[in-house]
């Protein structure tokens, strides 16, 4: 059959290709006036006031105006009936590759699940990154513990020089306050006149009131003893009288003795005592109240003791000439009870002790004498790796053993630590009694550098062992936080929190801790930015509590489910192409890069630490097919600072700003580019709405150019999936794009019978798919399919169209389309 396709070829290529060429040209233009149409804006405007008051999928799947735009704007109009497959499909966990969405062949259905949240919740107490920086403060904090207190004794040392009078040294905080813990005095509740006279008195005269306090002390519990005696002689004389009346002739006299002398002793207090009733229990409450009074008194006038044999400040407050507030030899002991005074021990603690074993072992003769030192013992006992619940006695019965007896001690006990049991009594030479050989030492050199060395490495272990069980606790109670009420109410989450700041020597009441974490860092006046301290400022950043206290979205730069869709897009781009060593090469490498992005942003803060990281940029403008190089920082930062919603916005008058759209909408960045994060349960990110939009329109752009050219449809449609195209396998698994391909090359109508490895083979050899992401070579395309498509298809409804517009109608069970979604040619 002759057709005279040259003139009317070249008629049709004006006409389909030129429709599409105005459209393409200005995309962004053709866009807008569709948006503009009446209908389209009230449905868009309906979306976007009610999407945000849906919680779940059946609310969703209820509002029909809702579920059918999102439906037509994925490309799934054809399929809003089947509503429980689609409720499967919202249901699907993305992050479970064998899940419902997943298991179907036709992304659609699991890009469609992506744009929404129904299966996860947002809201949590911390994220994994959150918790992983929260917990690496904390081992920051214990492995930086002792640079920090031999900074404080260096600080303390050179500052006491220049201190010539007793306030100069309470008005530095920092002096005051290591002085204040060495000697056990509350930094945050003290007398100043009290400390300062502590200083500045006669040794004697803090000595004679610590002694009148303990004389009247003694006098009070001497009292409050007799009030008690009274009372239990009475108590039990009633008690004896009942038995009295009951018991046989016999036992009379003894039951009565003991009455007797109870009422002498009774006769005998109430001499003393006021008598019972209302004047004897006021009493008793004034003494119990005077007694811990005088507790307190005694213990603080002990360490105002301590504190005045320290220093060497004179009854005026003053520093004698030519002396010092502290001598060396106090300085030296003071820096000693200071590093000893850390909840933890330190290298710098461990070596101390290390001096003292080895300065003192050399002079102890019997094993009675070693043990009585409680430093010496549990030197011993930690350098051969025993357990903390080894008692003196042990060590005793180990160190006095005879090693040739198969029934002694060493031989006989220890169970898993009985190796431990005899390296501890070959690391001495005492003997069976407990005593040393004529001229022989406890022990050789190299049996002290033997304890040494054991000492030196197991030291920590019981706060290393202790800190795992902190973290392992902290990572299983923080999963059952619901609230802040949680976190502050729990005594030990609140002290591994604090700690990890430090934080926990600071008077924060649980109301001033609620207040701190549920600050919002993005208001200047909120109450952690009103206290001005760095630190608080971390820890609110450290987790997600709304301002009631309820659990709030994490505040990420991207929300967690767009972090994996931008990692996975990377891999899948950059081993897109190429043999299949090749590919497998560049996942493995692309593998690693995701990780570093996927770890490093959810450390990002703001837009400029985002920008200012080459590789995570790199990473999400690859993934999104953009070459990163020639894309400038400043071009990105305008991008992202624009507002999607206003037309005149950057992003939406550059000719390169659909392409962003996508990738803008990913993140959380504000117009000032700090980091701002929607409700907990909000079924759409900002990515899934702007998406919704965006597709709808150009789902209604091609359809509605498709009723006066299905041609241009097609090549529309075309052009917006070329970029995912990666095989022949996703032309063969799209009817559609399959159109195209074979008007453009003129394939066999018998082709599409033949099996699928000799469909995709056979368009291999027809075009590199690799073009399609060439813009020009794709335009080429677009210009041979027009023309042909003008030539060849003569027909008034084309079978593209048929295939876009979803065909008949009547419809397909769910069953039956759920079979054939799987059925996608050749598989990937």
């Amino acid at each position: 059959m002759t057709r005279p396709w040259v003139s009317d070829g070249a008629a049709g290529m004006v006409s389909t290709y030129l429709n599409y060429s105005r459209i393409t040209s200005d995309l962004r233009t053709s866009l807008d006036r569709v948006a503009d149409r009446p209908l389209v804006a009230r449905e868009a405007q309906y979306y976007k006031e009610n999407i945000g008051n849906v919680k779940t999928v059946d609310e969703f799947l209820d509002d029909y105006r809702l579920y059918s735009y999102a439906m037509k704007a994925h490309g799934l109009e054809d399929m809003t009936y089947a509503k429980a497959f689609m409720r499967k499909v919202l249901e699907s966990d993305l992050k479970d590759s064998n899940s419902f969405a997943k298991r179907l062949t036709d992304d659609r259905y699991s890009n469609f699940a992506e744009a929404f949240s129904f299966s996860t919740s947002s809201a949590a107490a911390q994220t994994t990154a959150q918790q992983d920086a929260l917990i690496g403060l904390y081992n920051e904090r214990v492995a930086n513990l002792d640079t920090v207190l031999k900074g404080d004794n260096t600080y303390f040392n050179a500052a006491m020089d220049l201190v010539t009078n007793v306030d100069q040294f309470l008005g530095n905080e920092r002096l005051r306050s290591y002085a204040f813990g060495i000697f056990g005095i509350d930094t945050r509740n003290y007398s100043y006149d009290q400390v300062r006279y502590a200083l500045t008195a006669e040794p004697a005269d803090l000595a004679n009131s610590q002694t009148a306090a303990q004389t009247r002390r003694t006098e009070v519990v001497k009292t409050l003893n007799d009030f008690e005696t009274r009372t239990t002689a009475m108590s039990d004389n009633s008690r004896l009288i009942s038995e009295l009346a009951e018991a046989p002739s016999a036992d009379k006299p003894a039951i009565q003795a003991k009455i007797d002398a109870n009422n002498a002793t009774i006769a005998d207090l109430n001499t003393k005592l006021p008598p019972v009733g209302n004047e004897s229990t006021a009493l008793m409450n004034q003494l119990s109240t005077e007694a811990s009074m005088l507790n307190r008194q005694i213990s603080m006038l002990d360490a105002y003791r301590q504190l005045n044999g320290a220093f060497n400040f004179e009854a005026d407050g003053s520093v004698a000439a030519g002396g010092k507030a502290i001598t060396d030899e106090k300085k030296k002991m003071l820096n000693e009870a200071y590093i000893f005074s850390s909840p933890r021990l330190t290298p710098s603690g461990a070596i101390l002790n290390r001096d003292y074993f080895e300065q003192k072992i050399g002079s102890i003769t019997t094993v009675a004498e070693l043990v009585a030192d409680p430093r010496i013992a549990e030197y011993v006992r930690i350098g051969f790796g025993l357990p903390t619940t080894t008692v003196s006695a042990t060590i005793e019965n180990i160190l006095t053993s005879d090693i040739n007896d198969p029934n002694s001690y060493v031989n006989k006990f220890g169970g898993e630590y009985n190796k431990a049991y005899k390296a501890l009594h070959a690391a001495f030479n005492f003997q069976p009694d407990g005593t040393l050989p004529a001229g022989t030492k406890a022990q050789t050199s190299e049996q002290t550098n033997t304890t040494t060395s054991g000492y030196m490495v197991h030291y920590n272990d019981a706060d290393d062992a202790a800190d795992e069980g902190k973290i392992s606790r902290y990572k299983l109670l923080v999963k059952t936080m619901s609230t802040v009420d949680d976190l502050v109410g729990n005594s030990e989450l609140r002290s591994f929190v604090l700690s990890a700041f430090g934080l926990e020597n600071e008077d924060l009441t649980p109301r001033k801790l609620k207040q701190i974490l549920t600050s919002n860092l993005n208001n200047p006046t909120s109450y952690a930015n009103s206290l001005r301290d760095e630190r608080y400022i971390k820890l609110v950043k450290a987790f997600n509590f709304n301002p009631d206290g309820t659990l709030g979205s994490p505040k990420l730069a991207q929300n967690e489910a767009d972090i994996v869709n931008t990692a996975k897009a990377y891999i899948v781009e950059k081993s897109r192409f190429g043999t299949e060593d090749e590919k497998k090469a560049a996942k493995t490498k692309a593998e690693e890069e995701s990780k570093y992005y996927t770890t490093q942003i959810q450390k990002i803060e703001t837009l400029d630490n985002f920008l200012k990281d080459k590789r995570l940029v790199d990473v999400v403008l690859i993934g999104a097919g953009i070459d990163p190089e020639g894309v400038k920082t400043d071009y990105l930062k305008q991008m992202f600072t624009s507002d999607l919603n206003d037309r005149k916005s950057f992003i939406n008058t550059d000719p390169n700003g659909l392409k962003y759209r996508e990738i803008v909408s990913a993140f959380n960045f504000d117009k000032d580019g700090k980091i701002v994060s929607g409700e907990a349960g909000q079924i759409q990110t900002r990515r899934g709405l702007t998406m919704t939009f965006d597709l709808y329109l150009n789902q209604t752009l091609e359809e509605s150019e498709g009723e006066d050219n299905a041609g241009v449809r097609l090549a529309l449609y075309f052009k917006r999936k070329a970029p995912e195209i990666t095989t022949p396998y996703d032309l063969l698994a799209d009817n559609a794009l399959m159109q195209v391909v074979r008007t453009a090359y003129s394939m066999p109508e018998g082709l599409s019978s033949a099996k699928i490895e000799t469909q995709a083979a056979y368009i291999e050899r027809l075009m590199d798919i690799k073009d399609l992401q060439d813009p020009e070579e794709l335009e080429k395309l677009m210009k041979r399919f027009t023309a042909l498509y003008d030539v060849e298809n003569n027909t008034d409804v084309n079978p593209g169209l048929a295939i876009l517009t979803g065909g008949s109608g009547g419809g397909i069970s769910a069953d039956a389309l759920f079979s054939l979604a799987q059925l996608r040619a050749g598989g990937r």
